[in-house]
């Protein structure tokens, strides 16, 4: 079964778009001839390929087809610049805002140093960017996953430890005995997606207190358990940072939660993607170590 760049590429530019119109003026087509093209193709590989929706997206049908109007996208660009063109080659990248915080920072170092790369930067939860990588939307990945996705190689990179804290006083208020009260001491999570502390209240037998605040920024999240908004897990260096300042402390009778890393790329033989595994590789000597059991978590 073959299928046609022109094709594919309309595929692609779809599911960036949202419409058929806005399509069709990236493309410079019109959109009677985006249609065309997008039935041409779902008549080559026999299934519908696009939900006419607003915005429109991919079938799971679709979402291969992405992946390889992408891969053709990497390919030909890094080829026009090997050529002497001035094409920008354009990386997508899933991490999670925890990782892009710490650890991953040298990664975006060093890809400035690289001009004619851009990086496209997807802040997703570990736990949930590889369905970035099922659908196409970018070529590699920070994630949990240690089984690769269809056409993916995967790497493990480490861990990134949480520790359960709170300000002191805070503790104080909820202390029960030699613990803590754990069905009423406010919470405080990053966003919907973090079970990080919902896994921990678990393991002590409680669900989540009354009072639970959303702070979606890592930064925020922090200065969120330093001020004594509720409890929350703490990075390593914030907890360092914190604790030093006697701002917060560690929970009593938890334990820290370390959280194995897995780098997912495409399997392709790309001289740009190559190079952001390696500073990938480069940035993740700062992880913990983790083994091959690891400890789950997420954010």
């Amino acid at each position: 079964m073959r299928f046609d760049p022109v094709q594919l590429e309309t595929l692609v530019a779809i599911t960036e778009e949202g419409t058929f119109e806005a399509a069709a003026r990236r493309l410079h087509v019109t959109a009677s001839a985006v249609s065309q093209r997008v039935r041409a193709l779902e008549q080559a590989a026999g299934q519908v390929l696009v939900r006419r929706t607003t915005p429109a997206t991919v079938t799971p049908a679709g979402e291969p087809l992405v992946r390889l109007g992408r891969q053709l996208r990497l390919l030909t660009t890094e080829a026009a610049a090997t050529l002497g063109g001035d094409e920008v080659v354009d990386l997508a990248v899933a991490v999670n805002a925890d990782s892009l915080a710490t650890w991953f920072r040298p990664v975006l170092a060093a890809v400035a140093q690289r001009p004619g790369t851009a990086l496209r930067l997807h802040v997703e939860d570990q736990a949930y960017s590889d369905g970035l990588l099922r659908r196409g939307e970018v070529l590699a990945a920070v994630t949990d996953e240690p089984h690769p996705v269809q056409g993916c190689v995967v790497e493990r990179l480490g861990g990134i430890r949480y520790t359960p804290a709170a300000a002191p006083w805070l503790v104080e208020r909820h202390r029960r005995g030699r613990g803590i009260d754990w069905a009423a001491m406010p919470l405080v999570v990053y966003n919907e997606k973090d079970h990080l502390q919902d896994d921990l209240l678990a393991a002590h037998g409680a669900g989540r207190p009354p009072v639970v605040h959303r702070v979606p920024s890592t930064a925020d999240f922090h200065e969120a358990i330093r001020l004594g908004l509720g409890w929350g897990m703490l990075l390593d260096p914030q907890l360092a940072e914190s604790r030093a300042a006697e701002e917060v402390v560690r929970l009593p009778g938890a334990r820290p939660v370390v959280v194995p890393l897995f780098w997912q790329r495409w399997r392709l033989d790309s001289p740009a993607l190559a190079a952001l595994t390696d500073d990938v590789r480069r940035a993740a000597r700062a992880l913990r170590p983790v083994s091959a059991g690891g400890v789950g978590g997420r954010r």
